[in-house]
């Protein structure tokens, strides 16, 4: 299936990121020509990556055992024996291990390509930031940082240093997510009027997502942007206004910093909406859209792998598909081939501000807020 078009950030703004995004791809090491019948394929691209948590350990580091384009080559890490039992596990030397304060040394290996910044949110726009320093691409988690200012010193830094900068929003990849923009977008459902959707889980033990600063706040910019991001894709468009309440916690003594659970209304223009829940007390995760001439409805709609999704036409089926793998083979690859990512920092970007909107109008106990890209 092709993979559709990325959506629209607002023309200023996406006229803006365009450059910014072609600047960063003017880069001949990798710039590949057609290759002749037979020949050997193109050298994959070395990704680092930048904290190996539970999303490194357990899920991009087998994904990058099925990519056709990059490869893992090394790691970012605060411990030197971590970094080198991952050295003799997936086989890439251990000069390769670095920390935050070595990672200015990664502009003399071209073994590493790509920085792939997998830290808590707060440090992302550090990370990212020494990354391209060091004259590498960035991938960054998502969220793409903790705040619009934090977002914008990222793409300034690859600007810069001429190279791309990409969020993690692996869901561009998956069929489901696919489908349904090709529905709307084609006239077959949509488009899409009424959208919901919410996503979260019980979180059970302390850990950094309770630390505001590292969060950057609670459920919001940890399963709600999955429900943002997916509604302005069902959308095809941006949000104008939103309104957000949080919810009355049930455990304040454990969400001391932090929202525990929280509901917003997203806005989009010629009147299409998406009521929103995202909470760290309860296991959800669902979407729905509805146009004149259908629906579409994802449940689970935010996994990893076992999405069930059902169109008001019937269910959908498609082949098992790694999300991890299917978004960084499409960032290697346009690195590769001179051509812009499809997955912009500018496009993390959109989604702080929104989050940003939100967390100002649950502030103001519900008041629209009206939404600025610029």
């Amino acid at each position: 299936m092709k993979t559709p078009l990325p959506l629209e950030i607002s023309r200023r703004k996406f006229l803006r990121g365009a450059s910014l995004v072609a600047g960063a791809l003017a880069w001949p090491g990798v710039r590949a020509a057609e290759a002749p019948a037979g020949s050997p394929p193109p050298k994959k691209l070395g990704i680092a990556l930048a904290g190996l948590g539970s999303y490194a350990t357990g899920e991009l580091a087998p994904a990058l055992a099925e990519t056709q384009y990059c490869q893992l080559a090394g790691v970012v890490t605060r411990s030197p024996a971590k970094g080198a039992q991952w050295a003799a596990k997936y086989g890439f030397p251990e000069k390769n291990i670095y920390t935050p304060d070595t990672m200015g040394r990664m502009a003399e290996n071209p073994d590493i390509d790509i920085v792939y910044v997998v830290t808590p949110n707060g440090l992302h726009a550090e990370y990212a930031i020494l990354a391209a320093m060091a004259g590498k691409h960035v991938i960054s988690e998502k969220p793409l940082a903790n705040t619009v200012a934090e977002c914008d010193a990222m793409i300034r830094a690859c600007a810069a240093a001429k190279r791309q900068l990409a969020v993690g929003y692996r869901l561009h990849f998956d069929p489901y997510h696919q489908e349904m923009v090709r529905l709307a977008q084609a006239g077959q459902l949509g488009p899409f009027t009424k959208m919901a959707g919410e996503n979260g889980f019980t979180m059970d033990g302390e850990q950094w997502r309770m630390e505001k600063k590292l969060s950057g706040g609670g459920p919001l910019m940890d399963m709600g942007i999955y429900v943002v991001h997916a509604a302005c894709m069902a959308a095809g468009a941006n949000p104008v206004a939103v309104t957000a309440k949080e919810r009355v916690k049930t455990r304040p003594d454990f969400f001391k910093t932090t929202e525990e659970a929280l509901d917003w209304t997203m806005e989009f223009p010629g009147g299409a909406t998406a009521q929103c829940m995202t909470s760290y007390v309860q296991n959800v995760g669902h979407f729905h859209a509805e146009g004149a001439k259908g629906w579409i409805d994802l449940r689970p709609a935010f996994d990893y792998r076992g999405l069930r999704v059902t169109t008001s036409a019937g269910p959908l089926n498609f082949p098992r598909l790694r999300q991890q793998s299917a978004h960084m083979d499409a960032i290697a690859k346009s690195i590769i081939d001179g051509t812009a990512t499809p997955v912009p920092g500018e496009l993390g970007r959109r989604d702080m501000v929104i989050i940003e909107g939100i967390y100002k109008s649950a502030a103001l106990e519900g008041k629209k807020v009206e939404l600025d890209y610029t």
